[in-house]
């Protein structure tokens, strides 16, 4: 593939949406007013396919950002340095401009759950998962953003909150944050996390994309609680702590996340402009 007019280092424009299959010959025919595409890193780490056809298509006329699932970061397992080489390999053929992964940990004894599992926020944690984050980005040859996930239960051993938490890892691994504004309702409504307090520790400079997506309530013997599916227009609690996060670090690049019951592709674009119109309030 040759390299497209896009490269790492120039700025793009302030919203985005992740990229999927049955959308392609839409965009393709359309060429929609779109910042950029995110790639499900995982999906694409195969050589050839139709799959990698259709990323270097959209790859000639839009940047793309990688985001991944199966770093582990925060496992007690050796890092996987085969999945990152793979991962090097897709970065250097379509040079996006970020990589990105969870503040979490995904596998145990080489088996990989494929969900984004906790960790206890505490000092022990911290340093364990900062330097893992060192080594990746020393091979990669590049700082990665790292997102605070959506949680369900709070440690006995947790001696940080949530935020304290996100913003000792970055600072200790000098990496980048991707802030989910869902994930940080989400996290509110099921464990207290506080949402003025996590706004305001947040390390702003750090943070290099947000995520927007939408949420399901479920309830297990009684008790209702958010999952975090991806599977919904964004709620309009999410769009108001939205507001409050613009305020305080700023207008940065945004991305709407669909992942379970994908609509067609003029729902997602529609959705993506609504990002656009609450930057043109703040612009």
């Amino acid at each position: 593939m040759s390299k497209s007019q896009y490269s790492y280092n120039q700025p793009i424009n302030n919203s985005g949406v992740g990229l999927r299959s049955q959308h392609v010959d839409d965009i393709m025919h359309t060429r929609p007013d779109v910042g950029w595409f995110e790639l499900l890193t995982d999906n694409h780490l195969v050589a050839g396919g139709r799959a990698k056809a259709e990323v270097y298509a959209i790859r000639e006329h839009y940047p793309l950002s990688l985001h991944c699932v199966n770093m582990s970061l925060g496992s007690t397992d050796p890092l996987n340095w085969d999945y990152f080489k793979q991962v090097k390999n897709l970065a250097d053929d379509i040079d996006p401009w970020v990589i990105s992964d969870h503040l979490c940990w995904t596998s145990v004894h080489g088996q990989y759950s494929h969900e984004l599992l906790p960790l206890p926020y505490n000092e022990e944690t911290v340093k364990h998962v900062a330097k893992r984050i060192q080594q990746v980005q020393d091979f990669l040859q590049q700082k990665i953003a790292i997102e605070n996930v959506s949680t369900y239960l709070n440690f006995k051993n947790a001696t940080l909150s949530e935020s304290e938490f996100l913003s000792a890892v970055v600072e200790e691994a000098d990496c980048n944050i991707l802030f989910d504004v869902n994930n940080i309702y989400v996290s509110h409504k099921n464990t207290g996390e506080d949402i003025n307090a996590y706004i305001e520790n947040t390390p702003w400079n750090r943070v290099v994309e947000m995520h927007l997506a939408g949420f399901e309530t479920r309830e297990i013997n009684g008790e209702e609680f958010l999952l975090d599916t991806h599977s919904r227009p964004v709620y309009d609690e999410v769009w108001r702590i939205y507001d409050q996060v613009l305020n305080q670090g700023g207008i940065i690049p945004t991305l709407i996340e669909w992942d379970s019951d994908i609509p067609e592709w003029p729902v997602l674009y529609a959705e993506m402009q609504k990002v656009n119109q609450v930057h043109h309030r703040w612009s």
